[in-house]
C-alpha cells in the first residue's frame, strides 16, 4: 500500500479544473491507455503569453490524478517562459512528495505541460526525436538521459520509478543499464545488483504469462495436436482455455494441473493458480 500525503489525496478526492479547454491555446497529449497512464493538459494563454486556465483529464493512478490536479494550479497566473521552467520535482513537492515507485506521474505532468507549450509555440520536442528503448511504454533514450541527469537516478530501479521504462517485460534493462552507464559519467563500471522481489504488477504479470505460454508450453502441447490460449488473469488466477486435441483429452485437468501450472509458478509467479474455461 502506498503512503500518500495529505495534498496528494487531496487532488485525488477532489481533483481541480477537471476536463478539456474549447480552442485551447496548446495542447498537451502524453502517455497512452495501453501503457497505462495517459493525459491531456489543455491550456489558455492570453496576448501577454499569460496561462489563463489550465484542464487535465487523465486516465492513471492517484498519483497521476493528483499531479496532473495540482499542476494545472501551479501554472494558471504564470507567463509561459516561467511555466516552461516546472520539473517533476516542483509538481511532487507541491504534493508534499510522492512515493519513490511513483515519481513517473510527476513525469508525465511535467511532459504534458511541455508539449502543451511546444503545441502553442509551434515546435517539435526534441524527447519525440529520440530512440524508442522500452517498447511497453514508449519511452525514448533521450526522456530516460534526462532523468537520469535531473533527478541523480543511479539504478535502473530508478529510471523506472521516474520513466515506467523496463516495467513491462523487462526487455530493456541491458539497454538502460548500458545508457547509466553512459551517461553517469562518474562511474565507470555499474554493478548489476539483484534486488530483492518485488511485487509484480499486473501488466508485468500477464506478459510474462504470455511470454511462458508461447516459449514454453504450446511449442509441446501442438506436437500432440493441442494448443492453448490465455483467457483472462485475475489476481493470481490464470483462465485458459485449452484446444485442439488438448480439449477432448480426458486427461486435460492433469495437462493444466502438472503441466501448465507447474511451469507458470516456475517461470513467472509461484502462487499462480491455472484454470479451464468453463
Amino acid at each position: 500500500m502506498w503512503e500518500y500525503t495529505d495534498k496528494v489525496q487531496q487532488h485525488f478526492l477532489n481533483p481541480q479544473n477537471v476536463g478539456e479547454i474549447d480552442k485551447p491555446s496548446g495542447t498537451g497529449d502524453v502517455g497512452s491507455l495501453a501503457c497505462g497512464d495517459a493525459l491531456k493538459l489543455t491550456l489558455k494563454i492570453n496576448d501577454a503569453d499569460i496561462i489563463t486556465e489550465a484542464k487535465f483529464k487523465t486516465f492513471g493512478c492517484a498519483s497521476a490524478i493528483a499531479s496532473s490536479s495540482v499542476l494545472t494550479e501551479m501554472v494558471v497566473g504564470m507567463s509561459v517562459e516561467e511555466a516552461a521552467k516546472i520539473t517533476n520535482e516542483d509538481i511532487a513537492n507541491a504534493l508534499g512528495g510522492l512515493p519513490k515507485e511513483k515519481m513517473h506521474c510527476s513525469v508525465m505532468g511535467r511532459e504534458a505541460l511541455e508539449a502543451a507549450i511546444a503545441d502553442y509555440r509551434g515546435l517539435i520536442l526534441p524527447m519525440a526525436q529520440g530512440e524508442v528503448v522500452c517498447e511497453c511504454f514508449g519511452v525514448t533514450d533521450m526522456e530516460v538521459i534526462r532523468a537520469i541527469k535531473e533527478s541523480s537516478l543511479r539504478s535502473v530501479e530508478e529510471i523506472t520509478n521516474f520513466t515506467k521504462a523496463g516495467g513491462g517485460c523487462g526487455k530493456c534493462e541491458d539497454k538502460l543499464r548500458e545508457i547509466l552507464r553512459n551517461t553517469v559519467s562518474n562511474i565507470s563500471e555499474l554493478p548489476v545488483v539483484k534486488i530483492k522481489p518485488k511485487r509484480m504488477t499486473s501488466l508485468q504479470k500477464i506478459k510474462k504469462i504470455e511470454e511462458v505460454l508461447e516459449r514454453e508450453i504450446r511449442p509441446g502441447l501442438r506436437k500432440d495436436g493441442g494448443d492453448i490460449e490465455l483467457v483472462d488473469v485475475d489476481g493470481d488466477f490464470v483462465i485458459v482455455s485449452l484446444r485442439g486435441a488438448c480439449k477432448s483429452c480426458h486427461k486435460s485437468q492433469t495437462t493444466i494441473k502438472e503441466y501448465v501450472e507447474k511451469k507458470l509458478r516456475e517461470l513467472v509467479l509461484e502462487s499462480l493458480i491455472v484454470e479451464e474455461e468453463n
